[in-house]
């Protein structure tokens, strides 16, 4: 079977608006980055925000823009999400315990300078996803507990009841490694995708809930423990004939992510014939998470699961 030969991590090759929005924030022409932005779907709308904030120059832009409309939403929640964004870096996704003092500090400073924009974007524009979104996760950033971050999300469901972007930032705040329990993470995840319409994307919910799970076992032994589970195979398949194996599913916001978690659990469960089905819809496209959990050289180790997947060895 003839497969890609290449790897793409670059978000915008599954999501073309992202190159006309970055194109746009290059000019620092704010009225069309406003019209990409308005006129996107809601979870769409916070996915190119996020796509876009890693640019290094945004703040002062942004700045300038709210000073000249502090009730411009849009601006608020990429100034927000870039000011996560830059922190997140200082502190890495390293464990806790592998984050020095000095990185723990930078990196709540700069999650601070975020919620003081976000507490005002959130003022003037109390339905605004991609606020609420950027919310859940400086709470989760700064360590503001589990309560404040329910009620963070219930004001993203107010305004949008199946918006993924903020439901994966809340899957993550249920974590043990943040502040929950695995029994927290997997009842979040059966609820929302039992709740969300099906044939979209939501199925990638209990998807990381699992490779969550997976990952936090102690070896190898352990995870695959884990994953001979009758009930948490039944749980994933389950999940993927509602999202990816559904006749609706679609490349709206969401599909590569949810595929690239999808085939990385089948590859994992062994699964030979769904992970070559799941590759073969996904092309030479993939996303960086979940793969990073395996190793850093993410290309390589998608291209070799990729090969076994379309009928080559291990």
């Amino acid at each position: 079977m003839s497969q890609p030969t290449d790897v793409v991590l670059d978000s915008a090759a599954a999501y073309p608006e992202i190159n006309a929005l970055r194109a746009a924030l290059a000019r620092r022409d704010w009225p069309a980055c406003r019209t990409l932005l308005d006129s996107a779907g809601s979870m769409e709308r916070t996915g190119l925000i996020r796509a876009v904030c890693e640019d290094e120059g945004l703040e002062g832009f942004l700045r300038a823009v709210l000073a000249a409309d502090p009730a411009d939403g849009a601006a608020s929640a990429l100034l927000g999400t870039h000011l996560i964004d830059v922190g997140w870096k200082i502190r890495t996704g390293a464990r806790a315990q592998y984050v020095s003092r000095e990185q723990f500090a930078a990196f709540h400073d700069w999650l601070r300078k975020a919620e003081q924009v976000l507490i005002d974007g959130a003022a003037y524009n109390p339905k605004d996803p991609a606020v609420w979104t950027a919310r859940i996760t400086s709470a989760r950033g700064l360590q503001l507990g589990l309560a404040e971050s329910r009620r963070r999300y219930d004001r993203l469901t107010a305004a949008d009841p199946y918006h993924l972007p903020g439901q994966l930032q809340l899957l993550q705040m249920l974590c043990p490694k943040w502040d929950g329990s695995w029994e927290q993470v997997h009842e979040f995840a059966r609820d929302a995708v039992g709740a969300a319409p099906a044939g979209g994307p939501h199925g990638v919910l209990i998807a990381e809930a699992h490779i969550e799970h997976v990952f936090d076992a102690d070896n190898r032994a352990e995870m695959m423990g884990y994953l001979a589970n009758e009930q948490v195979r039944a749980e994933i398949y389950q999940a993927a004939q509602r999202s990816i194996w559904h006749p609706g599913f679609g490349r709206g916001y969401g599909w590569i992510e949810a595929l690239s978690s999808f085939a990385l659990l089948f590859m994992l469960l062994d699964d030979q014939r769904a992970a070559a089905a799941t590759f073969t819809a996904m092309g030479n496209l993939a996303t960086r998470h979940p793969w990073d959990y395996l190793a850093d050289d993410v290309v390589t180790q998608i291209q070799q699961a990729r090969t076994w997947a379309l009928g080559g060895k291990r």
